[in-house]
């Protein structure tokens, strides 16, 4: 992904992204909990500040850099999603969005949670 579409996805809302997160996690067979035990795990949000990032619309930037602490275990995230190395995407932002998407997509790929999490 170039540098100059990193603020396109920035931007985007992420109220707009996460149903897409459930429903594909749901056609698995996954669930809606699930999903949240992933967020508030990446990220330390807790049910309450999820609810009020949907309401408010927040966008990726904000969604990241107001988050109460990034999981110090993402760096053993890796793997491919969007056709890129998730632990060689240098800028911080979009790697984290990018560690969410491919979080989401071993939920929906029916891996453990305790895979998932790093446990």
């Amino acid at each position: 992904m170039q540098n100059t579409n990193y603020e396109r996805v920035y931007n985007m809302s992420f109220a707009g992204v996460y149903p897409h997160y459930i429903t594909k996690v749901e056609k698995k067979g996954r669930t809606k909990d699930e999903v949240h035990e992933i967020i508030f795990w990446l990220t330390g949000y807790a049910e309450k500040d999820l609810q009020e990032i949907l309401n408010n619309k927040t966008n990726f930037r904000n969604f990241f850099e107001q988050a109460p602490q990034i999981n110090p275990n993402v760096s053993l995230i890796k793997g491919v999603i969007c056709g890129y190395r998730v632990e060689e995407i240098e800028d911080e932002l979009m790697r984290n969005i990018r560690y969410l998407d491919k979080l989401i997509d071993e939920l929906a790929k029916r891996k453990s949670m305790d895979q998932i999490l790093r446990k």
